[in-house]
């Protein structure tokens, strides 16, 4: 593919010179179905809106159990519009632990911490979905949804973290090249690799007709803009796609993978009656498609995935949060660490039983385990999450923080600490999904303990002593 520039434009926006680049792609169509998936696109300037700040502080969050010094800021506060984080597992920070990407009204905005928490609106295009920051900071990715089973476009599109243009990279119409799929429904997450030249996303795939139609895993090439459909079967309509975060030359090639088997789904791909993780179980597979492996949890009518797993920093393991359903720990929420295993047709989706496969649960001596939505630091030494348990004097869900420090050793143990109660009702958006800044000085969570899901920050606290 050959990218010339055809011409340039200067605009004058807001006491600003606004240059713009027209660029075009030249691709051949596909052989097997003539979709052709880039034409011309000009770089379109920032979205016009205004910088806001209305970041508050919130000295009533830290109760008589929190540990002294902590501080916690309520970054997003206008009790007409809904705020809420992207998730536990999306790569929406810069490198450098300043800047992060969140959802408002359905479109992406942009937070300069250090910028008195200035809030800036970065995308506009209707059905913007699934941001990545890239490694070094200078872009986010995201894709622009017009999909259906019935026709419509998948843009594969980035925004420039410094000057806030944004550019179309892929307008892909018609079945993904080489297939005879095309992809409506995408997942509303995408991940992006260690190295910044790939993103993948998972798509239903079905014509909206078919019973049992599948879903797919789309890996995006960002330095030669093309898409491949790497994967594909049924049940995976909750895909939660990850990209291992090792820089390792083979790891970073990695994808993790959800299964919910056994869901009810339309011939539309949406889910009508979930299983949650009853049948669930995790993959791993090769962003080219092979070297298909299972994660050993679950599926033993004992132990479910909860379907809140995460790279357990930048290594090769996997941490899932579980649901023990069976037995004297009945209710309990543990986590479990496991590598992943080569599997063929006749060893995979056996979960805890495939063969040579082991974990470690590194809750064990945790009292009655409550993890619910976890995140990793890069390092893998440090965990955060929330918690859910009835109130037994309120009768109301009690969703608490955790931070939790994790023992060196081929056993490792979690020790946790509460931190604060999020006040969050328990329910969707308002899960309150805890994540660390890249350099983990920094917590940021959800509730919507004033009615409105809005973004908070904690800082201020220490890691539990192992």
């Amino acid at each position: 593919m050959r990218l010339q520039i055809l011409k340039l434009r200067l605009s004058f926006r807001s006491g600003l010179f606004i240059v713009s680049l027209v660029i075009f792609c030249q691709c051949k169509p596909d052989s097997k179905t003539g979709s052709l998936v880039s034409r011309q696109y000009p770089v379109e300037g920032p979205v016009y809106s205004d910088i806001i700040r209305e970041s508050r502080q919130r000295p009533d969050f830290p109760d008589e159990k929190s540990p002294a010094g902590l501080n916690v800021v309520q970054i997003t506060t206008n009790p007409a519009v809904g705020s809420h984080n992207v998730y536990t597992e999306a790569q929406v920070f810069t490198p450098d632990s300043k800047r992060f990407v969140f959802m408002r009204q359905r479109n992406i905005w942009l937070c300069d911490i250090e910028d008195g928490f200035s809030l800036r609106q970065i995308t506009d295009e209707k059905g913007a979905i699934a941001p990545s920051v890239s490694p070094d900071g200078k872009w986010m990715y995201y894709f622009v949804n017009n999909t259906s089973t019935f026709g419509g476009a998948l843009f594969l599109k980035r925004v420039s973290l410094e000057d806030f243009t944004r550019q179309t990279l892929l307008k892909l119409e018609g079945p993904v090249p080489g297939t005879k799929y095309r992809p409506n429904g995408p997942f509303t997450l995408s991940s992006i690799s260690s190295d910044g030249k790939r993103l993948c996303i998972a798509a239903f795939i079905g014509d909206g007709k078919t019973v049992d139609a599948p879903f797919g895993l789309l890996v995006f090439d960002l330095e030669n803009p093309s898409v491949k459909l790497v994967f594909k079967d049924k049940y995976f309509h909750n895909a939660h796609p990850q990209y291992c975060r090792s820089t390792d030359p083979e790891l970073s090639h990695d994808i993790m993978l959800q299964n919910n088997h056994g869901d009810s789904l339309l011939v539309t791909g949406r889910s009508v009656r979930s299983v949650s993780g009853k049948e669930g179980d995790l993959h791993v597979i090769r962003d080219d498609g092979t070297n298909w492996r299972d994660i050993p949890v679950g599926r033993d009518s004992v132990q479910f995935i909860q379907g809140h797993e995460q790279w357990l920093g930048r290594s090769g393991a996997v941490l899932s949060a579980m649901r023990i359903r069976a037995g004297e720990r009945a209710g309990e929420r543990p986590i479990f660490l496991a590598r992943p295993i080569p599997t063929d047709e006749k060893t995979s989706h056996m979960g805890v039983n495939i063969p040579g496969g082991s974990y470690v649960e590194i809750t064990r001596n945790i009292i009655d385990s409550d993890i619910w939505h976890f995140s990793s630091d890069w390092s893998g030494k440090y965990l955060v999450s929330d918690t859910h348990r009835m109130d037994k004097k309120t009768k109301k869900p009690l969703v608490r923080l955790v931070l939790g420090t994790l023992s060196s050793g081929e056993n490792p143990e979690l020790k946790v600490e509460h931190l604060l109660n999020t006040g969050s009702s328990g329910r969707n958006p308002a899960h309150p999904h805890p994540f660390f800044s890249p350099d983990n000085r920094k917590v940021f969570f959800n509730s919507d303990v004033d009615g409105v899901v809005q973004i908070f920050m904690v800082t201020g606290y220490q890691f539990p002593q192992t």
